[in-house]
Order: C-alpha cells, then sequence, then structure tokens
C-alpha cells in the first residue's frame, strides 16, 4: 500500500513479478458493497500495442510507439525483442525500439510459452530475415487458437514451412504477393500476414480480414513506415508490397476491453462510470446491449458513460469477431447478468473455454449452467464472498467485478493473469471507490463484511 492508503500501481519489483512466475501467488482482495462512481483515462490497447511492438522489427531504424500499457504481456514482448536482438526503452509509456543490429531468427521457447501473442513475430522475422524459428504459443487457457490459418497464409505468399519438436521453422528466399482468402478472419494471422506482405514483391489481397479496431490502428503503423495498404478495417486488405521501410512514430490506440471492463464494473455495482480516450464507434454493439439492459449510455468526444438508474434487464449476448460482439467482453458481462431480473443465454463462438470462469463464479452465487457453447444465466442472484482463481485474464476480471457486487470480501487469485492485460487494475478501481489491495500471500475472504 502506498503511505496515502491507496494500492500501488505496477512499477519496479511488481513489474519484473507480472512477467514472471513469482506473481503467481499474488491475489486480490475485494471487499464488496460500494457503488462505483468517476472517470478512468483508458490506457493503450493490448491486442494493439503487441502487434506494433512487433511490426516494429520490419524497419532497419528505430521507431517510438507511444501510450504502451505497463503490463506483463507488454514486458514480455520487451524481452521478446531484446531476446531477438532489438535494443529497447520503455519510459513512462513510450517505447523507443531500434532494430538496426544483427537480428536473431529464433524466438526463445520461454518467452513464448508464456504469451499466445508472441507468434505475432513470425511475420516481420521471415520479412526481415527470410527465416525465423517460433516455439508453438502459449498463454490464456482459452481454447485452441488456429495457428494453420497464418501457415498457409505464409505458404501463399511463397514461404516454407516446418513443425517438428513444437517448433514452426519459416524458411524464404523472397516473398511473393499473392491472394490469401482466410477461412476465418482471424485477427492474429489477419496481423502476421499484413506485416508479413509488406515485404513481399507485388501485390497481396487477404480476402476475410479481420475487421477489429487494433487491426487499422497496425495498418496505420505501417503506413507510416512507408508501407501501402488499403481496406484495413474491411474484410478486404490490399497490399502493395516490396517497400523499403522506415522508423515512425505512432501512439497506441484505447483499450476497448479495458473500457467495457470498467463500464461493466459500473453497471454491476449499481453506478455511474465514464471511460475516456475511446471512440464509442469501437463498443457499438457492447453499448448496444447494455441499453438493452436499462442502461443510461451517453456518447461524447471520445468518451462513454454508463449510468445504472433502475432493475437491470436481461439480454441475449452471441460473441463474434468485430464488429460483433467482443469475446473478450463476454465473461465480465455475464457478471451483469447475473444481477439482471430474468434469464439471459450467452453463445460463445470464438474460444471454447471461455466459460471456464463460471465455475468460479458459481462458487460466488451466480448461479450459471453450460452446455456446449450456450451458458444459461438467471438472476437476480445475491453474491457472497469467497476464494475464486482467475482461470485466464478475462475471466480475473469478470470474477474482480462479481467481488465488487458479493457481500463481504473475495480473494481473487491467480492475479498474474489480470496483471498480462489491465494496467493498474487495482488503482484505477479504487480511484472510482472500490475497495480492493493487492497480497502476496493468503488473505482473508468470505462471508459478511464486518
Amino acid at each position: 500500500m502506498s503511505p496515502t492508503g491507496q494500492p500501488r500501481p505496477l512499477t519496479g519489483d511488481a513489474e519484473a513479478a507480472a512477467s514472471s512466475g513469482d506473481a503467481e501467488a499474488r491475489s486480490l482482495l475485494v471487499r464488496g458493497g460500494r457503488r462505483l462512481t468517476g472517470e478512468v483515462a483508458l490506457a493503450g490497447a493490448k491486442n494493439s500495442a503487441l502487434k506494433l511492438m512487433a511490426a516494429s522489427l520490419l524497419a532497419r531504424e528505430p521507431s517510438t510507439i507511444r501510450r504502451v500499457p505497463r503490463i506483463a504481456d507488454v514486458f514480455t514482448m520487451v524481452e521478446m525483442l531484446r531476446a531477438l536482438g532489438a535494443e529497447v526503452s520503455f519510459d513512462d509509456g513510450e517505447l523507443r525500439i531500434d532494430p538496426s543490429g544483427q537480428l536473431n531468427e529464433t524466438a526463445p521457447y520461454e518467452l513464448v510459452r508464456r504469451m499466445r501473442a508472441s507468434i505475432i513475430v513470425m511475420g516481420p522475422m521471415v520479412a526481415r530475415l527470410g527465416r525465423a524459428t517460433i516455439a508453438m504459443p502459449g498463454g490464456c487457457n482459452i481454447g485452441p487458437r488456429r495457428i494453420d490459418f497464418h501457415i498457409r497464409g505464409l505458404q501463399r505468399l511463397g514461404a516454407e514451412i516446418e513443425i517438428e519438436h513444437g517448433f514452426i521453422e519459416v524458411r524464404s528466399d523472397g516473398l511473393r504477393g499473392a491472394a490469401v482468402p482466410l477461412d476465418y478472419p482471424s485477427v492474429g494471422a489477419t496481423e502476421n500476414l499484413l506485416m508479413a506482405a509488406t515485404a513481399a514483391r507485388g501485390t497481396t489481397v487477404i480476402d476475410n480480414a479481420a475487421r477489429e479496431p487494433e487491426i487499422v490502428d497496425l495498418a496505420k503503423f505501417l503506413m507510416s513506415m512507408g508501407a501501402q495498404i488499403n481496406g484495413a478495417g474491411t474484410s478486404s486488405i490490399t497490399i502493395e508490397g516490396g517497400h523499403e521501410l522506415h522508423g515512425a512514430i505512432h501512439e497506441v490506440i484505447a483499450d476497448r476491453i479495458e473500457a467495457g471492463t470498467y463500464l461493466l464494473a459500473g453497471v454491476a455495482t449499481g453506478g455511474d462510470v465514464t471511460v475516456r480516450g475511446l471512440n464509442a464507434t469501437c463498443l457499438e454493439l457492447f453499448l448496444n446491449k447494455l441499453r438493452a439492459m436499462g442502461v443510461q449510455v451517453d456518447e461524447g468526444d471520445r468518451e462513454i458513460r454508463a449510468r445504472t438508474l433502475g432493475p437491470l434487464r436481461p439480454v441475449d449476448v452471441s460473441t463474434l469477431p468485430h464488429p460483433g460482439f467482443a469475446t473478450d467482453l463476454q465473461a465480465q458481462f455475464m457478471v451483469a447478468l447475473s444481477l439482471a431480473e430474468g434469464t439471459s443465454i450467452v453463445t460463445e463462438n470464438v474460444f471454447e473455454n471461455r466459460f471456464a470462469v463460471v465455475d468460479e463464479l458459481n462458487r460466488l452465487g451466480a448461479g450459471i449452467t453450460t452446455s456446449g457453447h450456450h451458458a444459461v444465466v438467471t438472476g437476480p442472484r445475491q453474491l457472497t464472498g469467497s476464494v475464486v482463481e482467475a482461470p485466464d485474464l478475462r475471466g480475473g476480471a469478470a470474477l474482480t467485478i462479481a467481488g465488487l457486487v458479493a457481500e463481504g470480501t473475495t480473494e481473487v487469485r491467480a492475479l498474474h493473469h489480470v496483471d498480462r492485460g489491465y494496467e493498474a487494475f487495482d488503482v484505477k478501481l479504487a480511484a472510482l471507490g472500490a475497495e480492493v489491495r493487492r497480497s502476496d500471500g493468503a488473505g482473508t475472504a468470505g462471508g459478511p463484511a464486518r
């Protein structure tokens, strides 16, 4: 705790712990019953910053990336870039990456296993060096993220790929532009192919491309580096490859998943929360679902305000690739639905293990039942504090929101998952009025608040 009694942000030794196994013992103690009110300044998007960092390897000059969140996944990617031979400095949310030296072709296993997004260096490395060796990725256990989309796409561009002993080896004597249809609008595959195609001779067209705002952010960064790209944000992206790329300066877009998480924390506690720094069009369907629940949602100039003015109504939700309902907000949304007056059905169409958090939510009294890729949420439920364990990043955020509503104290263990994707999570919640604190060991949880 800080001298003022407020939780400290993730700095110093906590940064190192968050990006290592030592953080697995950490937990968050959450005292329920506080109504959240106030404003949150959003950090840069995790799902964009990591890809921008990888894209910096395409140039032989330094690049500067601003508004980079201080989260464990970013620190892991910093380690990855350094292991590949780049010089990296990170100060006050600003990353400077200098890949001008001799780069290595192998991404270390111990880093890739920590974070699935590490596979995103494959495209830039084969584009820059003509070869790359990447361990099969790790990260959150939310189900298989098919890497065959990445592999088949790179093969279309002329790369030769072998997979053996848990490693992917990519070789190319020169990538060539091609038509690359994706069977599924995979975000990671679209990003990897987008970066690789900047070095391919001729024109590449990625069809059925992912349309997420983070794809647009990556394309803008690449274009500021000298790439020629059209159609980012649509299902067909055209890249005129073969142009030498240079260093650039870029600011990461705001994190729409962080925005949705804090808005849901406010909704669940009957509060009034405003998030700043994000264009509301990035969350259009999500905000419409909040309105259908009876939440008052107001959109301003790069700000969104959500107020709970009465009982919540049930709604049905189906996750889909953007512009559909984001799977990264599904677990947090289920908490709000457990407080609604009636029955809601949540259908998960993106990752098969996204319901891993349900058992832990039910320990708090959520009463959610699942069948296949459907979850039935019946409310309103009276949640009660207990000890729970975060199964993954977004599940940890959902359990924290549930703890904010529950009677008594909830201990959310395996906080390292949450630290992978949320900058100063406890600090921002405390600023909204939540009673939360970090614990390095087992805390006291469960039962009514004294």
